[in-house]
């Protein structure tokens, strides 16, 4: 296996197979925790809105606080694990998680839980940054998109069985365990990483904390257009996929009759389009650049948009034909963002962490914007999730496709 290690560090885990293994179950969890802590507690909307006596609106306030802190604590987390090191911060930042969960199950106020919720997701994110950066540390540049494409199936299990863990919990031993459970899985994280996760970067007194040193560096990384290029690609086709999830509860169960059981198979059928992406993916790039599997793949994500919103808009077909082009939607996904990370953090070493952290805030934003959107502009009918979907699609192959002789040469993978 390739690597890259300067640091003379022990890493002697790293150097099976298993190891590998190992490694990415550890980070492909820490990238999963928000989502985990996103979906899980969504089943228990109800319940926590009558514990509390107020209405679901109120509860889902928790959710944009949790988006928030994501958006913040990634930029946070970004400058520390670059001038402590990986694993302290890591661990920090679990600890905070813990402690808020533990808050959240004892939170007797909705503006209580959606305070907490803040704190909560300022400490969970730093699992995001910092396995990225991981990744650029350890492994060679034409490794990282395969490694990436890993994770992403450990990630994307969350999705599928999330929701299914909440409801679970919450129907045999409340709402509040819900929350607990989030606790036990901090926990868990924790001792992996202290016991099996290698440190891939020496702590560096050069990377200055002062607001203004840290402003420099971060634009400093926005003004890198090879970055900036492949971070918002990837950025605005997440998004399209945080229009589906912020949609498709209307669209499938309001418009198109669907079960709540129906709901959640169907969530996860189209969870496993992002899951097969991530994994047909390490294949292709055997034989392909991240740079041109990107390109292709953004043609598929433009076609599955465009049919999704005529046949939307037409109504010429029914679910079953939906459900299959989100699937493509999200197959594209697959291989999307695992090839845009790899190449918007390759050109970045000490940066990693910065990088990465630019990257997730950036990533994060548009996802907010675009599911900000799709509630913004409803109207009443299936045609607003596809047609913000399909915007996203439109921006994606722009920037891809933009002087792909000049990208390739500034991009070897």
């Amino acid at each position: 296996m390739k690597k890259t290690n300067k640091y003379q560090l022990n890493l002697t885990l790293l150097e099976t197979a298993q190891g590998e293994t190992v490694l990415i179950l550890i980070l492909g969890a820490l990238i999963a925790l928000s989502p985990f802590s996103i979906d899980m507690y969504l089943p228990a909307f109800p319940a926590i809105a009558k514990a509390l006596h107020t209405d679901i609106a109120q509860v889902g306030y928790s959710l944009t606080s949790y988006y928030a802190g994501l958006c913040v604590g990634q930029l946070i987390y970004g400058v520390l694990i670059d001038r402590f090191g990986r694993k302290k911060p890591l661990m920090a930042g679990l600890l905070l998680y813990l402690i808020a969960a533990v808050g959240c199950s004892l939170a007797g106020g909705v503006h209580y839980l959606v305070a907490v919720r803040l704190l909560m997701a300022l400490g969970g994110c730093v699992g995001m940054v910092a396995s990225r950066a991981v990744v650029r540390d350890f492994f060679a540049p034409a490794e990282n998109a395969r490694i990436l494409s890993q994770l992403v199936l450990v990630m994307g299990v969350a999705p599928v069985i999330a929701p299914t863990i909440g409801g679970l919990v919450n129907s045999y031993l409340g709402w509040r365990w819900v929350f607990g459970v989030m606790g036990v899985i901090a926990c868990m994280l924790m001792i992996a990483v202290a016991r099996w996760l290698p440190e891939t970067k020496t702590a560096d007194a050069l990377v200055s904390l002062r607001m203004k040193e840290v402003g420099a560096s971060y634009w400093q990384v926005l003004q890198n257009k090879t970055f900036l290029m492949y971070t918002l690609a990837g950025g605005v086709s997440y998004a399209g996929m945080y229009a589906y999830i912020a949609g498709s509860p209307f669209v499938f169960m309001e418009k198109y009759h669907f079960t709540d059981t129906a709901y959640s198979w169907a969530f996860g059928w189209n969870a496993c389009g992002l899951i097969a992406g991530s994994q047909l993916n390490r294949l292709a790039l055997k034989k392909y650049s991240s740079a041109f599997i990107a390109r292709q793949a953004a043609i598929l994500l433009f076609v599955a948009g465009l049919a999704l919103l005529v046949i939307t808009y037409t109504q010429i077909a029914g679910a079953t034909v939906i459900l299959c082009c989100t699937f493509l939607f999200l197959l594209a996904l697959g291989f999307i963002n695992p090839n845009t990370t790899a190449l918007a953090l390759q050109p970045f070493t000490q940066a990693a962490g910065r990088a990465s952290a630019v990257l997730g805030s950036l990533q994060m934003i548009a996802g907010v914007v675009a599911s900000w959107l799709v509630s913004y502009l409803h109207n009443g009918t299936a045609v607003i999730m596809p047609a913000v979907m399909f915007g996203c699609t439109v921006l994606c192959v722009t920037l891809l496709w933009q002087k792909p002789k000049q990208v390739a040469a500034a991009v070897m993978v």
